[in-house]
């Protein structure tokens, strides 16, 4: 399939490659440009989303019963989720088409990458990819293939920081193009949800203020939706004053979790509670990604988001190096097609034109990031490279 044709994510043919872990190198641009902002926004998903995937579906209550605060990684071996692979997916498929993306595109890539290549249980991923798998299995096309019961789940929200960094200071085109990718498996407050944080990403990737962030989010929605409700009243308490941290993260919770519902993955919920610790942490990287983390409910999503936002307005040095340095190559755990890509390769190639100024890198390999098509993926156990025998598909 042509998601990677001519290879985007294949070496460089002058050698160039982003630094091992966000870290500047020799000829790259200066701090604060759009490549760091790149580095610092989809390193920072993945971080938030490991910080917060021991937490996933519990209460504040349990996270404090079993490790007081988390403060950091609460796992000897942290990994992402669902979460950063799907954002990796989808930003493979935003580097290889555009803005001349379409709903046709990204149905294909669904069918070829995911829904062709793993017939059995869907593993470590939400109910909506769930839902939209077994509709393209069945033979429904897009956007009948987003009719399921969770089609406002935030799996679009999870996955749309590349479009941010993708149409960065375009706020409308990033929610624009996010909304096209969302049609194959969302619908509604879904699709609403993953707009706010395109758009939020695209402001903040221009160095926007916390505020400015914020409303470029709420412009990318309907005001009268549920998802900007609960985002306007997500920081609306975020904002008041508080005698301590976790009276805080209760008022921000109160104000948006849905009592006594079984599911964690609200869209319109996921996001409001993301972008409360945003705000709460006045964009401060570290302090909004470990406040969504300890809120809990979907809390891998909340953080990948919140850090999302963060590390695009402050750059990849604003992520704590021993945070950014446990972060690899993906593992294939929901998605095995995506195995091998690091959260930066996707980085690079969503910032083409400040990664060709880049002179003299080793060019990417064995020792990480993707490697050239023909290379094996994975370990020697017969893991299947999908970079040299994806089907061709024309756009």
């Amino acid at each position: 399939m042509e998601l990677i044709a001519g290879n985007p994510a294949a070496p460089r043919t002058d050698g160039t490659r982003t630094a091992a872990h966000g870290a500047p190198a020799p000829g790259e641009t200066v701090r604060g440009g759009p490549g760091d902002r790149a580095r610092g926004s989809l390193l920072g998903l993945a971080v938030g989303d490991a910080l917060g995937a021991p937490a996933e579906n519990m209460r504040p209550s349990e996270i404090r019963r079993r490790w007081g605060r988390i403060e950091g990684f609460v796992s000897d071996d942290p990994a992402g989720t669902d979460d950063t692979e799907y954002a990796i997916f989808s930003g493979l498929l935003l580097a290889r088409h555009g803005s001349a993306l379409t709903v046709s595109h990204v149905e294909r890539a669904w069918r070829l990458w995911i829904a062709d290549l793993d017939e059995g249980p869907f593993r470590g991923a939400g109910f909506s990819e769930r839902g939209t798998l077994e509709n393209l299995r069945r033979g429904l096309a897009a956007p009948i293939s987003a009719q399921h019961r969770h089609a406002w789940s935030d799996g679009l929200a999870m996955r749309a920081a590349p479009f941010g960094v993708f149409a960065a200071g375009r706020p409308a085109e990033a929610a624009r193009l996010v909304a096209v990718d969302g049609r194959v498996s969302h619908e509604g407050e879904g699709i609403y949800g993953g707009q706010a944080v395109a758009a939020g990403v695209a402001a903040a990737m221009t160095g926007a203020g916390v505020t400015s962030v914020i409303a470029a989010a709420l412009s990318a929605v309907p005001m009268d939706s549920w998802t900007a409700r609960s985002l306007r009243r997500a920081v609306t308490a975020a904002r008041r004053p508080y005698p301590d941290r976790l009276t805080m993260e209760r008022a921000v919770r109160s104000a948006v979790v849905v009592g006594g519902y079984p599911w964690t993955d609200l869209a319109p919920e996921a996001v409001g509670l993301a972008f409360g610790a945003f705000a709460a942490a006045r964009g401060d990287f570290r302090t909004a990604v470990l406040t969504a983390v300890n809120m809990g409910r979907d809390a891998d999503t909340t953080a990948a988001v919140a850090g999302a936002l963060a590390g695009a307005l402050h750059g990849a040095s604003a992520i704590p190096r021993p945070w950014a340095e446990a972060i690899g190559p993906v593992r294939g755990s929901c998605l095995p097609s995506m195995r091998g890509y690091h959260v930066l390769d996707i980085a690079e190639l969503l910032t083409p034109a400040e990664a060709d100024e880049r002179k003299g890198h080793p060019a990417p390999g064995p020792g990480g990031g993707a490697p050239p098509p023909g290379e094996a993926v994975g370990d020697s156990a017969g893991h299947r490279d999908i970079r040299a025998d994806a089907p061709a598909v024309r756009p």
